[in-house]
């Protein structure tokens, strides 16, 4: 199975899922992506991929990972592995894939996805999902 067909399945799966997309946190380019929703164009996708790389590793989160790594006396690190965000009628969770430290899964559900399920659904998809991402 292909990246996009994994992605369906899983979009597929999950009551409420609206898209499911695969990010490189290095160009912020999406690397695979599938959705039922009409106005998600290709320049929103490419706009979600970009903000993607901003929570996970802009200027200023990397800002703070730095000088957390100089307080405690350790190597600078990325310490921001999964984050969940609520905007006004959707859920976006988000993970870095494991075993890919570049690769950023994101999942968009409408609130009335069961957050338990949508975490769960997400999770247990990774290991299908790892394989297929650059190292």
């Amino acid at each position: 199975m292909s990246l996009n067909d994994i992605l369906r399945d899983l979009v597929n799966d999950i009551d409420g899922a609206l898209g499911c997309s695969v990010v490189d946190l290095t160009s912020g380019m999406v690397l695979a992506v599938h959705h039922n929703v009409p106005y998600f164009t290709q320049s929103f996708i490419d706009a979600a991929g970009a903000a993607g790389v901003d929570i996970f590793r802009g200027r200023n989160v990397t800002a703070v990972e730095r000088m957390l790594a100089s307080q405690r006396g350790e190597a600078p690190d990325y310490h921001t592995y999964e984050m969940q965000m609520t905007s006004k009628n959707c859920y976006h969770f988000m993970t870095i894939i494991p075993d890919r430290p570049n690769s950023l899964l994101v999942l968009v559900t409408s609130t009335s996805t069961n957050l338990g399920m949508g975490w769960a659904s997400l999770r247990r998809s990774l290991p299908e999902i790892s394989p297929k991402c650059p190292s």
